[in-house]
């Protein structure tokens, strides 16, 4: 069976996430068999960390007060490891640790429901939207001035009128 990788590269943003969620399908024989899809998520998350193997494992342990070695994270990511399997009990230490909420957003998918992220993460959000939307403002700014110097003074002018000024 070949894996399937999900990208990580951006969160979702909690409207995108509802607009986005389907029920999943009637099941059928065999489709929920998720070893391989989940082995990729879990891949994923710990290529996109910024930590390392041992690090990852080093923080799972501190989390879940019990030893993870960086050979058990491997074993649960081998493919080649069919008897391995990623334990649910230490998903959320994994999460915290890996800095990610996709192995989990994928069970939930999986299983017909979605994960919602908490106050703070949706403060961050807000935070990172208000940075964007200065940012773009500041870019506007920039190019009206540019504007205005190609144009002349009688272009400033109609510029202004066209926004309300």
């Amino acid at each position: 069976m070949a894996k399937s990788h999900k990208r990580i590269d951006g969160q979702m943003s909690i409207f995108d996430l509802l607009a986005s969620f389907q029920s999943p399908p009637e099941p059928h024989p065999g489709g929920l068999n998720i070893k391989y899809e989940f082995q990729g998520i879990i891949s994923d998350a710990i290529k996109h960390c910024r930590l390392s193997r041992w690090e990852i494992a080093g923080r799972m342990s501190m989390l879940l007060n019990r030893e993870i070695t960086k050979y058990q994270l491997d074993s649960w990511t081998a493919e080649s490891k069919e008897q391995h399997r990623f334990p649910a009990e230490y998903l959320p230490a994994f999460c915290e640790a890996a800095g990610s909420h996709e192995p989990l957003r994928y069970l939930a998918e999986k299983a017909g429901v979605f994960v919602l992220p908490g106050p703070e993460a949706l403060r961050a959000e807000i935070k990172k939207i208000e940075e964007e939307i200065r940012g773009l403002q500041k870019e506007r700014q920039k190019r009206m001035v540019f504007l205005g110097g190609m144009n002349g003074d009688g272009e400033k002018k109609r510029e202004k009128k066209d926004q309300g000024e």
